[in-house]
């Protein structure tokens, strides 16, 4: 840990930022992975009420959306 420079609120800005950065790309992962199971959920509804076909496009449109977010995820975790 660096010496304290200055006051400890500066400090404790500081150590809050870096977390945030650091964390920040997981938080993206996993926003997109609650997104997109939602967005796709909700779009295959809307066409479940439309067409009549209840729960078809429902469940194509979470299939959709997990596959897009495990993606996300796993793209976060594994770096190239």
């Amino acid at each position: 840990m660096p010496k304290s420079k200055g006051s400890s609120s500066k400090n404790y800005f500081y150590y809050i930022q870096r977390f945030l950065a650091q964390s920040a790309p997981a938080a993206s992962a996993s926003y997109t992975l609650i997104g997109g199971v939602t967005l796709f959920c909700i779009f295959g509804y809307y066409l479940d009420s439309r067409y009549d076909t209840l729960p078809w496009f429902t469940l194509f449109g979470l299939i959709i959306g997990l596959v897009i977010g495990f993606y996300e995820l796993a793209k976060t975790l594994w770096p190239k």
